[in-house]
């Protein structure tokens, strides 16, 4: 196979979504994360929390089975992430946040008064973050075990 034709095959793989891996070619995920779990002090105090604000994100939980709380976004597997929390009382927040996407300014605003109702602490926002980018609208809070936590809608 020539250099030209290299490059254009690997030009048709790119633009059919394919990407090179260790195993050969792969299909591109739109969402590279598998999953997350995320530790909390207390399941009582979490669960609630937690169906309120993924619910209103679109993800669907699972009934309460094992040591595990297990909410699904859209999708099918393998390209569809599922967020799961489970109980660890010695469990201590740091500094690491994670950020969940919204499609629209109103639904950040949306979440941050929910999150009010169901008494999670904002930290900032909602509100726009110029210095982020041109088009950075977010709200920061703290779950009720004070793990960090973000809805962003971004379009830069």
């Amino acid at each position: 196979m020539s250099v030209a034709s290299d490059v254009s095959v690997a030009g048709a793989r790119t633009a059919a979504g394919l990407r090179k891996g260790r195993s050969g070619y792969q299909a591109r995920m739109a969402n590279p994360f598998g999953h997350v779990d995320v530790r909390v002090t207390s399941m009582e105090d979490a669960q609630p929390f937690y169906d309120v604000l993924l619910s209103e994100l679109d993800f669907t939980g699972e009934p309460p089975g094992g040591d595990w709380l297990v909410w699904d976004a859209k999708g099918e597997l393998p390209s569809a992430a599922y967020f799961a929390i489970t109980e660890d009382p010695d469990h201590t927040p740091n500094a690491n946040r994670i950020a969940f996407w919204a499609a629209d300014r109103e639904t950040v605003d949306r979440v941050a008064s929910l999150m009010r109702s169901v008494g999670a602490t904002i930290t900032s926002g909602p509100k726009e973050y110029p210095e982020y980018s041109d088009m950075y609208y977010a709200v920061y809070f703290d779950d009720p075990c004070g793990n960090k936590l973000e809805v962003v809608f971004r379009t830069v």
